[in-house]
């Protein structure tokens, strides 16, 4: 079993962590996951791409109420602790539409989905970003779309989310902390999701086509900045 701890690797400033990962534990045992396809409501759609979309996802919020499904075990139960993960890179289209399922794709190698495995804490959806998302990048092979989301992950740092969580937040103010985080970025190249209940689910960093943080285009969604938000901590 290998144990990686990015913050032990990470590049620590005051008030400021590297991309979360607090502790992993790779299993011996890689999970297999299963095709990902096309469908009636996701269908194959090859479209130019004009941008990308890096998505990140708060994890204890998501595993707020699966810490017990054993599909997320890795990922929301045992001695792993995460808290930003890579959910993935997504190439945005001109407009409104994107590309998506691009190509035919096997399944992923398990070296591929094991040195990814403490960025992106799910076999399935690595196998599903790939297929939906990674096909549509012309000359990308899964290698180097993970590796490509993996070092524009890891350089991401933040603020002390344990504190922002104390205080009363909205979206605007969340972004501008993530943002001073990180120098070259503003609030506007970001867009912040959250459930239906208001607690914060995943960021959006917007890139051009070289990959640099831009500001986000209208329709990208996401919270309007005066939207209240707030940060689940987990059970600790």
């Amino acid at each position: 079993m290998i144990v990686r701890s990015l913050a032990a690797m990470a590049l620590m400033l005051p008030g400021v962590a590297g991309a979360q990962v607090l502790s992993c534990a790779i299993p011996g045992a890689i999970p297999r996951p299963h095709p990902d396809l096309p469908s009636e409501s996701q269908p194959a759609r090859r479209l130019p791409i004009g941008s990308y979309t890096l998505a990140i996802t708060w994890n204890p919020e998501f595993c707020r109420n699966r810490g017990d499904d054993a599909a997320n075990r890795f990922q929301c139960g045992g001695t792993n602790r995460f808290g930003f993960t890579l959910h993935g890179l997504w190439p945005d289209g001109i407009g409104k539409d994107w590309p998506q399922y691009c190509r035919a794709t096997p399944i992923l190698s398990r070296q591929v989905i094991r040195r990814h495995l403490c960025s992106t804490p799910s076999a399935q959806l690595m196998q599903h970003e790939w297929a939906k998302h990674g096909t549509c990048m012309a000359g990308y092979t899964p290698d180097r779309y993970f590796a490509r989301s993996t070092t524009m992950y890891g350089r991401l740092r933040f603020p002390d989310m344990d504190a922002l969580s104390r205080q009363t937040l909205t979206a605007g103010t969340l972004a501008d902390a993530i943002a001073r985080a990180n120098p070259g970025m503003a609030p506007d190249m970001m867009r912040i999701t959250a459930t239906r209940q208001g607690w914060l689910d995943e960021v959006w960093l917007c890139t051009d086509r070289r990959f640099r943080y831009t500001r986000c285009p209208a329709h990208q969604g996401g919270l309007s900045p005066d939207a209240a938000v707030k940060i689940w901590r987990g059970r600790r």
